[in-house]
């Protein structure tokens, strides 16, 4: 079966987390086919931004439970094999070179809470309900959590966020910098299609290199980062990239 839909069109990689019956919950198959998704798209020279979200009007409601118990039944082994499937798809967004976008609306919660950790850029709805929820069940993390959220909201926020089980909305999440952008649920679906047609519409070359650079300068020493930083930059503009809209907006400047 499938459950996970791709399409492309225009720049943009289009991908559909598609259970919708299980509100989009996280097996084997999903996290292995996520994968797979995110590393065709993001090779494919035609694409300039991918965008992931849910079927049927919700994100993803975290790991299948039934699969859970499933593979629990059969042994350590199997149940690793789900949490291993999740966790690289979640890591490849790091690693492909386009900028992915998760659109949350409806629920996001545990895994599907993890899933919006890992993307580059989250728009989300006003009234999305978004929740690391595993301690609800007295359950832990295994996508991500405990890792990537105190890196995006600082010790305080995760630990109470992590150990409360709290739910909040899309504009909390804009509001603790887990999100760049809410908008009402009426004005949702248009306001996610035309940021990233605007994103499909830039420079590819530019549009990767920064994103290389953010990613990468994450992780290594201010100096370090910044010496990157030159060299992509003196790179880019040798090699003609920005010639016209640099000529544009001297013009501009001058004419003022």
């Amino acid at each position: 079966m499938t459950a996970v839909s791709v399409a492309k069109e225009a720049g943009i990689g289009r991908i559909i987390l598609d259970r919708p019956k299980q509100l989009n919950a996280i097996n084997v198959e999903l996290g292995v086919q996520l994968e797979q998704a995110i590393q065709q798209l993001g090779s494919d020279q035609d694409v300039s931004v991918i965008l992931v979200r849910g079927a049927g009007g919700n994100f993803c409601a975290g790991g299948d439970f039934a699969e859970v118990e499933r593979l629990r039944e059969q042994g350590p082994d199997a149940l690793r094999s789900l949490f291993v499937a999740f966790r690289a798809a979640c890591d490849v967004i790091a690693a492909v070179d386009v900028p992915v976008v998760a659109a949350v609306e409806g629920v996001a919660a545990a895994g599907g809470f993890e899933l919006l950790q890992a993307a580059d850029i989250v728009l989300v709805s006003d009234d999305a309900r978004i929740a690391d929820n595993h301690i609800r069940f007295g359950m832990i993390p295994g996508g991500g959590s405990t890792q990537r959220l105190q890196r995006l909201v600082g010790h305080q926020q995760a630990m109470g966020l992590l150990l409360s089980g709290e739910r909040i909305s899309g504009t909390d999440a804009v509001r603790l910098g887990l999100a760049y952008r809410s908008f009402p649920q009426s004005e949702f679906e248009y306001a996610t299609e035309e940021f990233v047609a605007t994103m499909a519409g830039r420079q590819r070359s530019a549009l990767t290199t920064i994103k290389h650079l953010v990613v990468s300068g994450s992780c290594k020493p201010l100096p370090e980062g910044l010496d990157d930083e030159l060299v992509a930059v003196v790179n880019h503009i040798s090699q003609g990239a920005g010639r016209n809209g640099a000529s544009a907006f001297s013009q501009r400047g001058a004419a003022q």
